[in-house]
């Protein structure tokens, strides 16, 4: 078999869909979702192997003005996900003006001389198509796109459009993973990122940003089917802690709950799921804990 490859970055500002998009791609959840922004923290892989094609698709943090170590951190990975790539997709909301970032990242698209696709996304928000046409107008002007692409992630309206095109990057090469791999993250990190995801959708603005998970036992008893994760969920705060775990234990509860459904459906087995809160202040600014949270 003559094997193709390719290697896809896809970057953009803050939730406009990148991790969504990464998932539809693959068909599989392989990166949370949630409405807040800088809900990526790291580069997260996703492969798809059609018969001799395999694209693997790199997802990144959105692009934002740095405040921690942790956001410097997620800035840088998104420096190294478009190097040695062999197309990026930019994507963009159909609506509302080019921001900072955006011209960030297509000047880094420039220096580098990749070959970008600009996807504009939330096509199903539109109420006028002229709004997204002088969008269109004004990104075409900042760089020359191989191809621009209006989608909706949500509704899946362009996705396999979208998907055609940058089947056309691949070329003759092995394939760098299985064939039924669809990511490179192991069991347990894709777990915390699930429990994370959880805290993100329940938690307040300002809570959800100061969270980190830390897996620190899964494993299967013998004999029985069921797998025990024990789950530690740290914040900066007291007050934060206190949020998290709620009245009687109710808000820490429901977290549990609604990630331990999406784990079983994810391990296809039964889960016994045991999380607890601890205070770490201000770990993001400490270089100890954001490698011991995986941030390296």
């Amino acid at each position: 078999m003559n094997t193709k490859s390719a290697f896809i970055t896809i970057v953009g500002r803050p939730n406009v869909g990148k991790s969504s998009l990464l998932n539809a791609f693959v068909g599989e959840k392989v990166a949370i979702v949630s409405p807040k922004p800088q809900t990526t923290r790291t580069r997260i892989t996703g492969v798809l192997t059609k018969g001799e094609t395999q694209l693997v698709f790199i997802d990144t943090p959105g692009m934002h003005q740095p405040r921690t170590r942790l956001s410097e951190y997620m800035v840088k990975q998104i420096g190294a996900s478009i190097l040695d790539v062999d197309a990026a997709i930019l994507v963009t909301e159909a609506t509302g003006e080019i921001r900072s970032s955006e011209i960030r990242l297509i000047e880094s698209l420039q220096t580098k001389k990749i070959p970008a696709i600009l996807a504009v996304n939330k096509i199903d928000t539109l109420e006028r198509k002229g709004l997204m046409m002088d969008k269109i107008a004004k990104f075409s002007e900042l760089f020359a796109f191989d191809e621009i692409v209006p989608v909706s992630v949500l509704k899946r309206d362009g996705v396999e459009i979208l998907l055609g095109i940058i089947e056309k990057y691949a070329k003759p090469a092995p394939h760098f993973f299985d064939g039924d791999d669809y990511t490179d993250q192991p069991e347990r990190q894709i777990v915390s990122e699930m429990i994370r995801e959880k805290i993100l959708r329940n938690m307040r603005d300002e809570i959800p940003h100061g969270t980190a998970v830390e897996i620190e036992e899964m494993k299967e008893r013998e004999n029985s089917g069921i797998i025990d994760i024990r789950a530690v969920i740290y914040c900066e705060k007291q007050s934060h802690k206190a949020m998290i775990i709620g009245k009687n234990g109710e808000s820490l509860k429901k977290i549990g709950s609604q990630a331990r459904a999406e784990i079983e459906r994810f391990l296809d087995v039964k889960v016994n799921l045991q999380c607890w809160v601890k205070v770490k202040q201000d770990w993001r600014n400490s270089a100890g804990n954001l490698r011991q949270f995986g941030f390296k």
